[in-house]
């Protein structure tokens, strides 16, 4: 009999052990201490580590900041190197800019800046492109391993020798597949999973495509979905990995090794503009949120005997999180509220969508969260130090750091921020030591 219990716990072992694994291969991200994709560890915009308390009066201790480029990338740290991308264009007006130019890979000295190697590919615009609001490019890099995957408003993705910039594949997704760059330029951010890279493509049965690392071949393609700006995220519920994506006409969850429906909920916009990176949090609720004349969800998912439910708890038409992102922290969602009008910071409750609270004092802003504490950067450049508590959010510090347009969501890792307006890259000492990682919910 005690040998039978001690087979069973060696193999419950074992299982657990598979389990463990399989999440890590299944988000790459979560094995080290980098930023090393959109949104961090977890892709959620989250670290641990010790934040300061409270800013000098002139601000957090400036490090270093040097002139990169128009663009809207975020910035990814990889050890002593970061990565982003920026645009090489001639701009012919404040709005406009010459169709031909080109995009950039750009491998940085993370203590001083240091150009260590640029990837430049041409990138020339078709005329029915509207992008008086900045060239972009508007996604975020993916480091997997020793390689760099990117891709730019003219929908080329790039797999990248991380330590040398040297190409190892190129696909022109637009030529291959028709995807589209809708009107702004391609703005979605690769997502690992396994062996492939996964991207929203739009078109029928291939909305999303996940083409693996290796050489950038389709490892499958599925769905009818249109175009969409949102960057895809996994999830974990009930056991399994999900692939959650934000398309034109709402959210869904896939099969990460397939591509196969597994439910869907209906989220229409004006101009099919779902923009905000969905965001997972406790009690398996999926909180989405747009502009364009819609407002904020919570889809709670679950598992039915039949396959899986998608079922709306509630809907907040007053929560519109444009183009920037939205943090978990407990049974909350923070975020800026704000479209084309004056914007607001708030909290707002997962399970009732209510407001817990609203609070002005910023234009429209990004954030990272951290020790217990909100990081905001609005667009005007103004950056804060804040505690959101059960009434409101507590500024402790704020500060003018970036220019307007500051867009771009900050990198926060080991104590130190990383901040891009369109031309500047900046970076700011404002903690202790301590890892990026995705805290718990």
């Amino acid at each position: 009999m005690k040998r039978g219990n001690r087979r069973i716990r060696s193999v419950c072992v074992r299982l657990l052990l598979a389990a463990v694994l399989t999440v890590i291969i299944s988000h790459p991200t979560l094995a080290g201490g980098n930023w090393l994709q959109w949104g961090g560890p977890g892709r959620d915009f989250r670290t641990d580590g010790t934040l300061l308390n409270k800013w000098p009066e002139e601000g957090p201790r400036k490090l270093w900041s040097v002139e990169l480029g128009d663009g809207y990338s975020s910035v990814l740290v990889d050890g002593d190197t970061l990565y982003t991308m920026y645009t090489i264009r001639k701009q012919l007006s404040e709005q406009k800019w010459e169709l031909e130019g080109q995009e950039v890979v750009v491998a940085l000295n993370a203590q001083n800046g240091e150009k260590r190697w640029e990837y430049k590919y041409d990138a020339p615009w078709e005329a029915n492109m509207q992008m008086e609001f900045g060239p972009g490019p508007h996604s975020t890099p993916l480091i997997v391993d020793d390689r760099v995957f990117a891709i730019g408003c003219t929908c080329k993705l790039h797999s990248l020798d991380k330590k040398t910039g040297k190409l190892i594949w190129a696909k022109d997704l637009r030529k291959e597949f028709d995807a589209s760059h809708l009107m702004r330029g391609y703005g979605a951010s690769p997502l690992a999973f396994e062996d492939t890279i996964i991207l929203p493509i739009g078109g029928a049965g291939q909305g999303v495509i996940a083409f693996r690392q290796s050489d950038g071949s389709v490892a499958w393609k599925n769905q009818d979905f249109g175009p969409t700006y949102a960057s895809p995220i996994l999830i974990q519920i009930e056991g399994q990995t999900q692939l959650v994506i934000f398309s034109d006409n709402g959210a869904s969850g896939l099969n990460p090794r397939d591509g196969s429906l597994l439910w869907n909920h209906a989220h229409k916009t004006q101009f099919d503009a779902n923009i905000s990176t969905p965001v997972w949090c406790r009690d398996n609720i999926l909180f989405i949120s747009s502009a364009y004349g819609n407002g904020a969800r919570g889809i709670q998912i679950a598992k039915t005997q039949d396959g899986w439910s998608a079922k709306e708890l509630w809907y907040n038409p007053k929560m519109k999180i444009h183009h920037g992102n939205a943090i978990a922290d407990g049974n909350v969602v923070y975020g800026s509220s704000g479209d084309f009008g004056p914007a607001f910071m708030a909290a707002v409750d997962i399970h009732s969508g209510e407001f817990v609270w609203k609070q002005r004092g910023f234009t429209k802003a990004t954030c990272v969260y951290g020790d217990k504490k909100l990081i905001v950067l609005d667009e005007d450049g103004n950056l804060a130090l804040t505690q959101p508590t059960k009434k409101k959010l507590k500024t402790l510090s704020k500060t003018q750091v970036c220019k307007r347009i500051a867009w771009t969501v900050p990198t926060l890792a080991d104590g130190k921020l990383y901040l891009r307006d369109r031309h500047t890259l900046c970076v700011y000492e404002v903690g202790g030591s301590g890892r990026a990682a995705s805290a718990s919910r």
